[in-house]
């Protein structure tokens, strides 16, 4: 959630920004994202009626496709120690 967030916020500054300098958004019109939205809630429809046909219960079908589809998979970060760790041993190997 920290990640969307964040993300907003940024927006909002180079909105901001544009708005300053006067400068018109490249970015589509409201309505346009608004029907990509639709797409994406769309395409979900199938998955959750064959788990629901299936008589599985809809959250399997929000943990397996739905969620990971419209939200992604926030990005996970490698400890820094193992980093360091590959990173030495592969300037081991080079030396």
């Amino acid at each position: 959630m920290k990640l969307y967030l964040i993300s907003l916020g940024a927006g909002l500054l180079v909105g901001v920004i544009y708005g300053v300098l006067n400068v018109r958004s490249p970015a589509p019109p409201v309505i346009a994202l608004v029907g990509l939205l639709g797409i994406l809630v769309g395409e979900q429809i199938v998955p959750l009626a064959k788990t629901l046909w299936g008589r599985e219960p809809a959250a399997v079908s929000w943990l397996h496709q739905i969620k990971p589809h419209m939200f992604g998979h926030l990005p996970k970060g490698a400890d820094r120690n193992e980093v360091a760790h590959r990173a030495t041993m592969d300037a081991k190997d080079q030396g």
